[in-house]
């Protein structure tokens, strides 16, 4: 390497070199002008704001899947009534189509950063929609992706939806914005597309148009004017990775035999036939949110069993392991939120709802027991939000009543892990969900990209309570699952198994490489890494021993 390499967070485990190409800046803002023809202008704010919405929709008309998705939820935001009549008020007020619109915007944008936690998070999109629209009014083109003609590595500030779902992988071999964080649109589209990306690199606005530069996913580094040979090493040991992990396949187990099971998340009905043509051994995160989203009530009991239904049946002789609904608090629903809470992320979220609404879980685990009777598939169900051993026993007698025999609690908060084999008295199964689990240990909202070092999977503290919970769970024979991102990092997964964990459950694409670092390594090498990653002072230094470790082993 020549130049001294730029952090981020990264995106996946892949890497790529190639020349930079930077994303075009947003249009500016020209003085404010004099309205003379309020109705003209009005109407021109109206052409543009429809005119966003259309090319989204058609966007996500060709996107398919994730981006899709995405590309859908942007187009209802643009397409809000109450946008379209505030900036025209504006202009009645006198103030011009371009101005209208960002002050429009800007409320909008307000009201979400006040709304805090995911909504936050999806301020930022915002602004790519206004840009699209004052660019419409000022005749500009669209901010968007260059096109220099030939493969590139995208750089920008940051990357809105509209514009990750357009990309062309062969086109653009890595994304590097300077802004966002791990649980960004760009970093979720980034994964859908299997393009490796560093997000949060603050340095990466000095880079230049057609400057050389190697992208290392699974470091979070980009390396600007890299020598040849650093080159063709890291696309060589990239080269190698995959190979080794197309040839895994079967049931997850260490080198010296330990099982550990490997399990696909579920969140939405598109995902369904590619995590059920997934090698693994079933689900290990059900998320049932999709089918209470964008509605004013819950859905009934025969809709839920439905849609239940064609999960199970899909993983006929497999597990599928169901989260009740995790909503309320900061994953606001109108049915399921309450008014008065002045700081949601500590509110009444999860299975805390079951204490102000006994129906709403009561109707889940009807549906849920309804479908799996003749599916075919092991059913569990597990609550999220777990605080005390009293909520878990609770819950397991209200599944166990719905004739459903395996129940089990989610560890979220620090009172769940240090208090686990209180917990595992009562369940079937404990599962661990490290983003919440870090959010609630280190008191940092999992969507600022400024506390990301702070929800590093890696850090120290995170895997103590890791530790905590598989220790807590051993002498009673209660599995421990992580259904977190860290189960998709190959060398954390290790150690995760290492601290006692039995099972881990990702992303479909991830369980490739999972599965043949756990059958390059033995269970006494995993216990290894895991004492060397609890030894280290921060997450940086626990990755990097770790990795170390495993470089000095040939790993």
């Amino acid at each position: 390497m020549t130049g001294a390499p730029l952090t981020g967070i990264g995106v996946g485990r892949g890497v790529a070199a190639g020349p930079v190409a930077k994303a075009a800046p947003a249009p500016e803002l020209p003085p404010p002008r004099p309205v003379t023809d309020p109705a003209g202008e009005t109407a021109a704010v109206r052409a543009a704001l429809a005119a966003v919405v259309a090319d989204l929709e058609a966007r996500a008309a060709r996107a398919g899947g994730t981006a899709a998705d995405v590309l859908t939820a942007q187009a209802m935001i643009a397409a809000d009534p109450v946008l379209a009549v505030r900036a025209a008020e504006l202009v009645a007020a006198g103030t011009d189509g371009p101005h209208a619109v960002t002050a429009a915007y800007e409320g909008f944008r307000g009201a979400l950063l006040a709304a805090g936690g995911y909504f936050a998070e999806r301020a930022a999109d915002l602004d790519d929609l206004r840009d699209r629209a004052v660019a419409r009014l000022l005749g500009l083109p669209p901010p968007g992706l260059p096109d220099p003609g030939h493969p590139c590595i995208l750089v920008a500030d940051d990357l809105a939806p509209a514009d990750t779902a357009d990309l062309d992988p062969a086109k653009v071999l890595a994304l590097v914005t300077v802004r966002g964080g791990p649980t960004s649109h760009t970093a979720i589209l980034a994964k859908a597309l299997g393009l490796p990306a560093v997000v949060g690199c603050a340095g990466a606005g000095a880079l230049r148009d057609g400057q050389s530069v190697l992208v290392l996913a699974a470091d979070g580094t980009v390396h600007p004017d890299p020598a040849p040979e650093a080159v063709r090493r890291a696309t060589e040991e990239d080269r190698a990775r995959r190979a080794r992990a197309a040839r895994s396949t079967g049931p997850g187990r260490t080198a010296d035999g330990h099982p550990v099971a490997l399990l696909v998340n579920l969140g939405a009905a598109h995902e369904l036939a590619a995590a059920a043509a997934a090698d693994s051994e079933g689900v290990g995160l059900f998320r049932t949110e999709f089918l209470y989203l964008d509605r004013e009530q819950a859905p009934g009991l025969a809709e839920q069993t439905a849609a239940y239904r064609a999960v199970f049946e899909a993983f006929a002789g497999r597990r599928v392991t169901v989260r009740t609904l995790d909503a309320g608090a900061d994953k606001p629903l109108p049915f399921a939120t309450a008014a008065d809470e002045e700081n949601p992320a500590l509110g009444v979220r999860g299975l805390r709802t079951a204490t102000r609404d006994p129906q709403l879980l009561e109707t889940q685990l009807a549906a849920v027991a309804a479908a799996a009777r003749g599916s075919g598939a092991e059913v569990r169900v597990m609550a999220p939000m777990v605080s005390l051993p009293a909520e878990a026993a609770d819950f397991a007698a209200r599944v166990r009543a719905h004739g459903l025999p395996l129940a089990g609690a989610m560890v979220e908060v620090p009172a769940a892990a240090l208090r686990a084999d209180r917990l595992a008295e009562a369940c079937d199964f404990l599962s661990i969900g490290t983003n919440d689990l870090a959010q609630y240990t280190f008191a940092a909202d999992r969507t600022l990209g400024a506390l990301a070092d702070l929800l590093d999977p890696w850090q120290p503290a995170l895997l103590d309570l890791v530790a905590a919970t598989a220790q807590g769970a051993a002498p009673h024979g209660v599995p421990v699952g992580v259904c977190g991102e860290a189960a998709a990092d190959p060398d954390l997964a290790l150690v995760l198994v290492g601290l006692g964990v039995t099972g881990l459950s990702a992303a479909p694409a991830c369980l490739p490489e999972v599965r043949a670092a756990l059958a390059g390594h033995t269970l006494a090498d995993c216990r290894r890494l895991a004492a060397i990653a609890r030894s280290a002072p921060d997450a940086v230094t626990a990755r990097e021993r770790v990795r170390g470790a495993l470089r000095a082993a040939g790993g």
